[in-house]
């Protein structure tokens, strides 16, 4: 096989527009062939009735004129002129059919003119032929046909606008049903579809299906967050005491360690009260102008931890600063904790990206998001830190992805929605204040 023959074989077929693949799209091509083909059977049928009509009616005739000509020729009297003994323009397959002592008849021609002939055997191996006039029979079949082609045109037009009025009425509410659908699983539970109790058909069961499906799940969720939010709730009071008992136990280890348990189980208790404040979206936002890289700095000063801040284009932008800091402290949090070493956190505009060098994302993470409590195996953490940042970027209007990077690592890149409006400088602040050093690649600890 040759590099050409090869290079044949990879080239990739032609892919038809994706608005063909539509439902309506489908119906309009269905409809048509089935009213062309049925168009066609009837055309056909009625133009073959009436072809044998109007041909038998115009045999019958020439036959006729045949048996007067015959009664004619036998006592001697003159025939028309065209009818006789072998008259010019006779079907050859007609006289013989007569020479062989058959009558017959056929279409032909007689000057230039369609006509019927009749012919019978004469003497001495002669045939006697009439003909009658058969342009009539051919316009009506010719009228008969244009009649055909104008009617299955027109009821092929009326049955197509039928369908498609019928089956877009059925892909519209197959549309709405799919947008209630997506706007399910963006987290809107209360969007319902409604259809119309007259309507019963299939559709009409997909809908109500997706309705009772998405009312049991509203429950099953409302349930949910109702436990984990009395669940906390409830934890706060015996925590507060627990705290104030381990506070008043001698200075050693066991104290210690028992501070220690409190304060896992505190934290425990707020992480779970945030995600029930996420998922029922009480929270509200406060909007504010702020200098990315500051917050930045800011978020890693107070994680305590050895992450490089590198600046590669900073912004102001229109947030809630209590909340990203909050999403970038706990991606930070998770880098150090489950990733390894360095951590950088990546400022370009609008865009935070934290990096790490350890093994990655799971799987299930990068394709589903995160999912509360579960950690993949390991024993570090509650997995409720990249499940708050979540909520809390969805409450932003922000978008938090997760990757794997192709050289290694883990990476969560949080956009938000854009950069406010630059201020116009202040010449007095620049004249006051020293140059200030670029915030190009340090780290901040």
């Amino acid at each position: 096989m040759n590099a050409l023959q090869r290079t044949a074989r990879r080239r990739p077929r032609p892919r038809l527009p994706a608005w063909t693949s539509t439902l309506t799209w489908k119906a309009a091509v269905f409809i048509t062939l089935m009213c062309c083909g049925l168009a066609a059977l009837l055309g056909c049928l009625v133009h073959g009735a009436m072809t044998r009509q109007t041909v038998g009616t115009a045999r019958e005739k020439a036959l006729t004129k045949l048996e007067r000509s015959m009664a004619a020729y036998e006592t001697g009297a003159r025939l028309p002129r065209g009818e006789g003994i072998d008259p010019a323009g006779l079907p050859p397959q007609l006289r013989a059919l007569a020479l062989a002592g058959k009558r017959g008849t056929a279409v032909g021609s007689h000057r230039g003119r369609p006509v019927m002939w009749a012919a019978a055997p004469a003497e001495r191996g002669t045939a006697l032929a009439v003909f009658v006039d058969f342009r009539g029979a051919e316009r009506t079949i010719a009228d008969l046909d244009r009649a055909i082609l104008g009617s299955s045109g027109l009821a092929i037009g009326v049955t197509l606008l039928i369908g498609a009025v019928g089956v877009t009425r059925i892909t519209r509410r197959l549309h709405v049903t799919a947008q209630v659908a997506r706007r399910i699983s963006a987290g809107d539970l209360d969007a319902r579809v409604g259809d119309r109790p007259r309507h019963k058909d299939e559709v009409a069961a997909v809908s109500r299906a997706l309705d009772t499906m998405a009312s049991s799940l509203q429950g099953r969720l409302e349930a949910e967050r109702r436990f984990t939010a009395d669940v906390a709730h409830e934890l706060r009071t015996p925590l507060t005491g627990l705290n104030a008992a381990a506070e008043l136990l001698p200075p050693g280890r066991p104290a210690e360690l028992v501070r220690d348990r409190v304060q896992a189980m505190r934290s425990l208790t707020e992480d779970l009260l945030e995600i029930s404040r996420l998922d029922t979206r009480s929270e509200r936002v406060e909007l504010d102008s702020c200098d990315l890289a500051e917050l930045a700095a800011r978020t890693i000063r107070a994680s305590g931890t050895d992450t490089a801040l590198t600046v590669l284009a900073s912004s102001r932008v229109e947030t809630d600063r209590r909340r990203l800091e909050r999403i970038l402290g706990n991606l930070v949090a998770n880098a150090h904790r489950h990733g390894a070493a360095p951590v950088t956190v990546t400022v370009d505009g609008p865009t935070l990206t934290v990096t790490d060098a350890g093994p990655g994302y799971p799987e299930y993470l990068i394709t589903s998001g995160p999912q509360r409590f579960r950690t993949e195996g390991t024993n570090k953490g509650h997995g409720l830190g990249l499940t708050i940042a979540a909520g809390q970027a969805r409450a932003l209007g922000a978008t938090l992805a997760f990757r794997n990077r192709p050289e290694g690592g883990a990476e969560a890149r949080v956009v938000l929605p854009g950069p406010a409006a630059p201020e116009p400088p202040d010449p007095l602040a620049d004249r006051a204040a020293p140059p200030a050093p670029g915030p190009c690649p340090h780290r901040a600890g």
